[in-house]
């Protein structure tokens, strides 16, 4: 074990053979093997050579470092942003951005300390989700290809961390089905996060029946030489070498991303987190400014005026029929079906129509009503009384309704309630697409009052509404005999098609049960 023990100072060998590496450059995998004896044996393996071991693989343990062996990048900072500023608040955020230049200066364990004692310190354990309902996204969109191969290929896989055990198990179990995950656990007292660390890891997980365990890391990371001792074998790759990885693509997530949280759109790399700080004050004048438009001018007005300030709304219509998509000469309104993105999706129709619509939301704050310049309803979740509602406003004007019942950020379509197939036949699907670059416009554990604001604090938020053609009366529940459910799936599988986007029987119950634990009633 003393000899084993002898060949894990990694930090001074990485710098040998990394200096090998670089006036190389061709292979990327250095092997330990490491057997009883004092012999040591040096191999580079290529990347297809360690993944296409198959057959060795069915009774093998993979003991990998996540930083080091599957993520791309090498910088943890974005993670404990992101934990500092939706689960601590803004002002914790800008004390994380002005002290990670210390961070960078000094010992690599003593500025992770840091990291975490400034992003968790005073959190409330109980309330914090952020480990499954938001850095999920984030780590998936850092996994590079290679080393996701690799992992993947092993049939028992063991994850080690330096980062907190409660950022990352949640990612790694539910996304990665990794077996088992070593690392700290933060401390706490009375339900609230001390900022500190455990001192040591739980390394009795990585101890397993199998006779040959492997380990996977990269140079200048540190190890946990317990952990690390039990592999026989060790492959390193070089942060040069893992520059060149490509990122996993959405295909290849061995779980589909459908539900996250979180205000955070981008990446917070310290550059990006620096930018976002200076926009913020420009950003809410200018969300002050578009909302007064948005309120207080007609749509024919107040569009090119939100044009100029950067927010863009394009519209594509069907070609005229000879029922005019307006419903003229109809008995009722117009009942528009669409997909959910955001807290101003019915705001988004009423423009292109250039009228104003009756909306029915299943939740929405006080504040929110109170702002909308169109007439918004609150839905009881009791069918017989919203189907009352909902006759009672289609007999006034046009309604809007998003039978999702919640907002869903990702390529995908959220269960469709079938109560408005039941209210009338003069049914128009509307498909949504909403792209933004800084803070999305909508929350699950967050402050709700707060949606419409991100939102308009975007510099460049993009809104692309696609009105479809009216459905024909032999696909309506009324007139053509179709059953509500029928009608329904017929119009979500519209405006899916014409979005590109997956359909799902996943409900508003779901969302929130998984990323907040309630119900998401407001």
């Amino acid at each position: 074990m003393a000899k084993i023990k002898k060949l894990f100072p990694l930090k001074a060998l990485s710098l040998l053979f990394e200096t090998l590496l670089k006036s190389s450059g061709k292979l990327p995998y250095l092997r330990f093997k490491v057997s009883n004896g004092p012999a040591t044996q040096f191999k580079f393996l290529k990347h297809s050579t360690l993944v296409h071991r198959t057959d060795e693989l069915a009774n093998q343990t993979l003991v990998f470092h996540v930083e080091g062996a599957l993520l791309k990048s090498c910088s943890l900072f974005p993670y404990f942003m992101l934990v500092a500023f939706e689960a601590g608040g803004l002002f914790r955020a800008l004390i994380l951005l002005l002290l990670y230049p210390l961070v960078l200066l000094i010992w690599k364990e003593l500025g992770l300390r840091i990291l975490v004692f400034v992003s968790f310190v005073g959190i409330t354990k109980e309330k914090f989700r952020a480990g499954t309902a938001i850095l999920p996204k984030f780590f998936l969109e850092d996994v590079g290809c290679e080393g996701f191969d690799i992992v993947m290929s092993y049939k028992k896989r063991v994850a080690v961390t330096g980062m907190p055990k409660i950022m990352v198990e949640g990612f790694l179990r539910d996304y990665l089905g990794i077996d088992a995950v070593v690392a700290r656990e933060l401390k706490e007292f009375r339900g609230y996060f001390l900022g500190l660390m455990e001192e040591k890891m739980d390394a009795g997980l990585v101890i397993s029946e199998c006779t040959h365990n492997i380990g996977l890391g990269c140079f200048r990371k540190s190890h946990d030489q317990k952990i690390f001792s039990h592999c026989k074998e060790i492959y390193l790759v070089t942060e040069a070498e893992k520059k060149n990885w490509q990122v996993l693509p959405r295909k290849r997530y061995p779980k589909p991303l459908i539900f996250h949280d979180g205000r955070l759109a981008f990446r917070p790399t310290p550059l990006a987190a620096l930018i976002m700080f200076i926009w913020l004050p420009f950003g809410f004048l200018l969300n002050i400014t578009r909302t007064i438009v948005f309120i207080s001018l007609p749509f024919k007005l107040s569009m090119p005026l939100l044009a100029l300030s950067g927010c863009i709304i394009t519209v594509s219509k069907p070609e005229p029929t000879t029922a005019s998509i307006n419903g003229e000469n109809k008995p009722g309104g117009m009942l528009y079906v669409c997909n959910h993105r955001t807290l101003l999706d019915p705001l988004f129709l009423s423009a292109v129509l250039m009228k104003s619509v009756y909306a029915v939301t299943y939740s929405i704050s006080r504040f929110s009503e109170v702002i909308s310049p169109i007439k918004t309803v609150r839905l009881s979740r009791d069918r017989e009384k919203d189907g009352k509602i909902m006759k009672k406003l289609l007999s006034q004007g046009d309604l809007v309704v998003c039978p999702e019942g919640t907002t869903c950020r990702e390529p995908y379509l959220l269960r469709f309630s079938p109560l408005f197939a039941e209210m009338t036949d003069e049914i128009v699907p509307v498909a949504i697409k909403l792209q933004v670059s800084l803070f999305y416009g909508s929350t699950a554990s967050g402050l709700k009052c707060l949606d419409s604001t991100f939102h308009l604090m975007n510099p460049n938020p993009m809104c692309s509404v696609k009105i479809l053609n009216k459905l024909p009366s032999c696909q309506t529940h009324n007139t053509g005999g179709k059953s509500k459910f029928e009608v329904t799936n017929h119009v979500q599988n519209q405006i899916a098609a014409a979005l590109g986007f997956e359909c799902t029987n996943l409900t508003r119950k779901d969302k929130y049960a998984i990323l907040a634990g309630n119900e998401g009633i407001v």
